[in-house]
This record gives C-alpha cells, structure tokens and sequence, in this order.
C-alpha cells in the first residue's frame, strides 16, 4: 500500500508500519518528502493509497476531491522546537524539552533579535514563525538573516552544516540530531503546535483496506510510538509535548 507523508512524520510512520505489518493489515511503503511537495503531488494524481500530512492541508485536498473528505483523521501533535548549531558535528545528550531555555516569548524575542542566521521550515509551521517575528517589530531587523530550509530538507541539516545559527522546526526533527543542541520547544505564550493526520487518497486502489490501516494509525496502539518521537496524541494537552 503506498503511501506518501511529510518529512515531519516519516520516522514514526516508519516504525509504525511494522506494527501495521504485524497486524495483518497491508504492507505500508512510505515515501517521505516536503509537505508542499507531497501535497502537489497528491494534487498532480499521482497514485497513492493513503496521504499523512497536517490536517488543514488534508482538508484542503479533501474539499478538492484528491482524498477522502470524510477519512482525514487527526493522528499526531507536534510542537515547534529551537536549537543552536555546536561548534563541532557530534551529537550532543538530547535535552529535555521540559526545560527549554526560553521561559516566554519576550526571551525568545531577544535570542531571535541577536541571533545570525535563522533557519526555519516551509510549511504552515515556518509562516506561523514569520508571524511572530512581525508581530514582535523583528522582521526588518531580520532581514537578510532569514533563511528557509528547502523542502525537504531538515533544519538540523543546516545547523549541523553552519549554514544557519538557529533554527526552527518540528521537535520531532530536531531530537538527538547531530552537530546542534536542542533548547526545547516554543513556551506557552508562543506556542506553535501542527496536527498530523492521514486520509485515504481518492486514488486507492482498496479504500475499505486503506481505511482500515488509518484506522489502526489512529488507534491507542500507536500511541506509545507517537509519544518516543515526541509527538502529543489529539487531545492531549499541549504541554504533553512540551514534557515528552
């Protein structure tokens, strides 16, 4: 059964598809890429069985008729993290995301304001930052320091390459990678949280079976998965993420 998903989520769906193998449901072949580009590929008709990505983009294509409206299913909640690039490419002991360095946003808006260069996501997550950074009367400031990731291509990536100082992204991308050292995630008063759902594309070759999987996805069995990845079940408060 093939399936397409965002980078955020690919290094859970990937250990989940052998628990979904191990149900007896159908074998999950995941192709991982940028959510703009899994979305423009879902959009082109390309033939998948199931689509992951945020849920207001699965609703989009939904309300396109390239899913199945009524299967986009929430699955996964993530919270936007920092990190800092380290002087040398070694992978430093995962911080807890409990304690994360900024304690408001007026801390992060003065790390951001003296910060080089900033690296961030494409995506809803990366525009939801931009936000802030307008609201906050730093975009001018940050002018020329702003640098977003390819899609595709991971923040950590970059901090790790010395292409930014600081970055941005999904805390699930940014856990135990080499060369950066994670701060923890956005606190309360800037929070930026993304929901991850599935849908079963308008091209499955068996919606009832690709039903069925998401299904599972969905269930309480995966939830021990989504929590080792640092994601939040729906549902759960915010602050799950926060502590994971």
């Amino acid at each position: 059964m093939r399936a397409i998903t965002s980078m955020a989520t690919r290094h859970v769906l990937t250990e989940l598809a052998a628990a979904v193998a191990a149900e007896g449901l159908p074998a999950l072949q995941l192709e991982s890429v940028g959510g703009v580009t899994a979305a423009d590929r879902v959009r082109a008709g390309e033939p998948w069985d199931l689509v992951f990505l945020a849920v207001d983009a699965l609703e989009r294509l939904g309300a396109d008729g390239h899913v199945i409206a009524d299967t986009v299913t929430p699955m996964l909640v993530s919270s936007v993290a920092v990190a800092v690039a380290v002087p040398s490419a070694t992978t430093e002991p995962a911080a807890d995301p409990a304690t994360a360095a900024y304690p408001d946003a007026g801390a992060v808006r003065t790390a951001v304001a003296a910060a080089g260069r900033i690296g961030y996501s494409s995506g809803p997550s990366g525009t939801a930052l931009l936000r802030h950074f307008e609201d906050w009367g730093l975009r001018a400031a940050l002018e020329g320091r702003l640098v977003q990731a390819p899609p595709g291509v991971p923040v950590a990536r970059m901090l790790a390459d010395g292409e930014v100082d600081m970055g941005f992204q999904q805390l699930s991308e940014l856990v135990a990678q080499p060369g950066i050292r994670l701060l923890g995630t956005l606190p309360p008063d800037c929070a930026i949280t993304t929901v991850f759902g599935g849908a079963v594309a308008a091209t499955a070759a068996e919606p009832a079976r690709a039903r069925d999987v998401l299904r599972y996805l969905a269930s309480d069995a995966a939830a021990p998965a989504a929590l080792r990845h640092s994601f939040a079940r729906p549902g759960q408060d915010s602050e799950g993420v926060r502590g994971s």
